[in-house]
């Protein structure tokens, strides 16, 4: 699925990227270290300062990551029902491969949902959320909700700036 953390490689396509016994794309292990550690470095950059918009704002922002499939979706459907006479404002940054169905289901609420298509990243990173941030008047959100994209594995090595997963 996707190509930057390389969780796409599985036992039964592992050959597509192998040369010589090393993967393809990490065949000098050093670099791809630096690579990922450079990558991860800029990511948490990021996510520190989305982190400072949220604190500014006063924004409780949750990350939900599950399983495709697993109701991600219905419990951010069943949360804006139970919180809709609260007083809370809520948004939602919604993460998927490539439909806006999800979006769609929590619009029909009256929220404001922001779709982030991710087209072959299995995950979201600090740099796509702070892209949807600016789609958002923070200071009338007092929860942002922010569901990654379905995947058990690379959602939870990318911090997004969230205040809890």
């Amino acid at each position: 699925m996707c190509d930057t953390c390389g969780c796409n490689i599985t036992p039964g396509n592992e050959h597509l990227v192998r040369a010589q016994g090393k993967l393809a794309v990490t065949e000098s292990g050093r670099e791809a270290v630096t690579v990922l550690k450079s990558l991860l470095s800029e990511n948490d950059r990021q996510a520190q300062h989305n982190r400072g918009h949220f604190d500014q704002h006063g924004v409780l922002a949750i990350n939900l990551m599950s399983s495709p499939g697993s109701g991600k979706t219905a419990l951010l459907e069943a949360t804006i029902e139970a919180l809709k006479d609260s007083g809370l404002s809520i948004a939602v940054v919604e993460g998927d491969l490539e439909t806006e169905n999800d979006a769609e289901r929590i619009r029909a609420h009256g929220i404001p949902a922001i779709q982030i298509t991710t087209g072959s990243a299995c995950h979201l990173d600090a740099h796509m959320v702070h892209d949807a941030l600016h789609q958002l008047d923070l200071d009338t959100i007092d929860i942002l909700f922010i569901e990654n994209v379905g995947n058990l594995v690379c959602p939870a090595s990318f911090d997004l700036g969230h205040h809890h997963n």
